[in-house]
């Protein structure tokens, strides 16, 4: 009789040993598979490979804090992050005398940095398979994405698969001469913003081409300013745009907002 008992006994440990390791396993497999659904968020950084503007060749690249504190919002968002850029060479930094920023700091000396230096070009990426896609300023961007074909293709195209499209600073003069499958301007009737022919004035007005928010103005964008160098940025649908350093952060946390919105 002990022993039939006994057995029993072994018998429904092992019953309940087995469905405990089912939970766990259960469970296990759903935080993974969680965890790999966030992951799964994917950030394409497109960066100028300029490094210099203007008649007096003043140097230039993408702005530090432009890129480092959206990576950092982006790595905090457990997305995977990618960088092209327009030529496939090595692109360059600007504003690194900011580097005692945290954000900028653990960009220089972690893996951002490291990652940027081996952007690939942007025409051997397969753009469909991001999430969004971001362009960081500096005045670099002024110099080779007013016009390049390439970028305006993928722009559009991110845009009209309802991906998100972000863009800060110098950045959104990537949505410039955009036209949709309908004909009409990207940013003709969007509520956006870039850095401001005001900050321009104050900043780099010998050395750029044109004034950005003059340039969006006239293809139909619905400019929006605020005071200058103040954090702003703005949403409109899939498009997010910050008007100046300050406005990095900004965009980004916007950006991962949608991104997570779309998973409900």
């Amino acid at each position: 009789m002990k022993k039939i008992m006994i057995l029993s006994v072994a018998l429904a440990f092992l019953s309940s040993y087995g469905q405990t390791k089912k939970e766990d396993t259960s469970i296990k497999q759903k935080t993974t598979l969680k965890n790999e659904t966030k992951m799964n968020k994917k950030i394409l950084i497109i960066v100028s490979n300029a490094n210099a503007i203007g008649p007096n060749n003043r140097r230039t690249g993408t702005f530090l804090p432009e890129v480092a504190h959206p990576y950092a919002e982006f790595d905090r968002a457990n997305y995977q992050i990618d960088f092209a850029s327009l030529t496939g060479d090595t692109p360059y930094l600007d504003a690194l005398n900011l580097a005692n920023d945290s954000d900028n700091l653990a960009f220089l000396t972690g893996k951002g940095w490291e990652a940027m230096q081996k952007a690939v070009k942007l025409s051997t990426v397969d753009v469909s398979k991001y999430d969004a896609v971001f362009v960081p300023g500096g005045l670099a961007p002024m110099v080779d994405m007013p016009e390049n074909e390439l970028l305006k293709k993928v722009i559009r195209e991110t845009y009209e698969r309802n991906a998100i499209v972000g863009a800060v600073c110098h950045g959104p003069v990537a949505l410039l001469n955009v036209k949709l499958s309908n004909g009409t301007y990207l940013v003709n009737g969007k509520n956006i913003t870039s850095f401001t022919d005001e900050e321009e004035r104050g900043y780099a007005i010998a050395d750029v081409p044109f004034l950005l928010e003059t340039a969006l103005t006239k293809q139909g964008a619905k400019f929006h300013a605020a005071a200058v160098w103040s954090a702003h940025s703005i949403a409109d649908g899939n498009l997010v745009t910050g008007q100046n350093p300050a406005s990095a952060k900004g965009v980004a946390e916007k950006m991962i907002i949608i991104l997570e919105s779309l998973k409900k």
